[in-house]
């Protein structure tokens, strides 16, 4: 039995010894892809919606661009959530080796929404500049509009926001909401854009799963320590919040620890092969103590606690 034992642990030690490196390298690809991703984007920008698909129709390139980078990192994503996952499993008996599928599919799905995502903005943006988009707001009824909007203002705000004096404000203002009720209404009926949307949710949700589970066990076995097995568990159900971005705080942190570059090292479960759960507050106070003398040098002798008693009778007595 402790041959089988000595055997399954080298094959972990083995199997884990061969990726590490490669999926520490790449983790800060596909985290240095993401980022790239964002500055790559930063030239599409706007005020409205119509704003917004002018200004991608001036740049498609960019947003391609962007869409590619991000559908890179996210795929490089895939290798460190498996690596976590494999070692947790490897080390507890309780994890359901099943679910190793989402920890691959999230990030895929995230990489295949990006790319939707670009192509819907990028026709949405052709349809809108060609004027083939239709607006579903009359004239009136955006003139409305612009009347609360302006009493609620005030002339000087509304005359800032849409310039010149308040029938040229009104006119504008008319026009912009057209204008940008056309471009939603380009941008949602765009061909590819209910497909994007169904991948981005499930692999929002997939991460969340995935990151939720993967550091849990693995700050159960002691492969991560409780600060970030606790932020990737929280930053996972953040990725539910549309805020999958900030999730490479803690890739640049497993990046590095499976690089074998943080101050401390690896946690010791990693070079055991075995789960070493971290101590309890108790535990690690039990510990500080001396066992060969727990009291302490200083302390008073112990006393049998039946004649502690004994005496408080007698107390009561006198």
């Amino acid at each position: 039995m402790r041959g089988a034992e000595v055997r399954e642990k080298s094959e972990i030690l083995d199997w884990e010894g061969r990726r590490l490196v490669p999926a520490g390298l790449a983790t800060l690809a596909g985290v240095a892809l993401v980022i790239a991703s964002a500055f790559a984007i930063g030239s599409v920008s706007g005020d409205g919606e119509a704003e917004l698909l002018r200004s991608a129709y001036e740049n498609s390139s960019s947003v391609t661009l962007a869409s590619i980078l991000q559908a890179g990192g996210f795929v490089l994503l895939v290798a460190p959530l498996v690596v976590l996952f494999r070692a947790a499993a490897a080390r507890s008996d309780r994890m359901r080796y099943q679910l190793i599928g989402l920890v691959v599919a999230a990030p895929l799905f995230l990489a295949a929404s990006a790319v939707l995502n670009a192509v819907a903005t990028n026709d949405a943006a052709n349809e809108f500049v060609a004027g083939k988009a239709e607006s579903g707001i009359t004239i009136r009824a955006a003139g409305e509009d612009c009347q609360s909007e302006l009493k609620d203002l005030g002339a000087k705000e509304f005359g800032e926001e849409f310039g010149g004096s308040q029938g040229v404000g009104l006119k504008e203002c008319t026009t912009t909401k057209i204008a940008d009720e056309a471009a939603s209404n380009a941008v949602s009926e765009a061909p590819t854009r209910g497909i994007a949307t169904g991948f981005g949710l499930g692999g929002r949700l997939g991460l969340a799963i995935a990151l939720f589970y993967s550091c849990l066990y693995g700050m159960r076995t002691g492969l991560l320590t409780r600060f970030w097995g606790s932020l990737g568990m929280a930053l996972g159900v953040a990725a539910l919040l549309l805020l999958v971005q900030f999730t490479m705080i803690w890739f640049i942190y497993f990046a590095l620890l499976l690089l074998g570059r943080l101050p401390g090292g690896r946690p010791p479960a990693w070079a055991a092969g075995e789960a070493i759960p971290w101590p309890t507050p108790g535990e690690r106070a039990a510990a500080s103590l001396d066992p060969s003398d727990p009291a302490g040098p200083s302390d008073p002798p112990t006393e049998d606690p039946s004649d502690q008693g004994e005496r408080r009778k007698r107390k009561q007595r006198d």
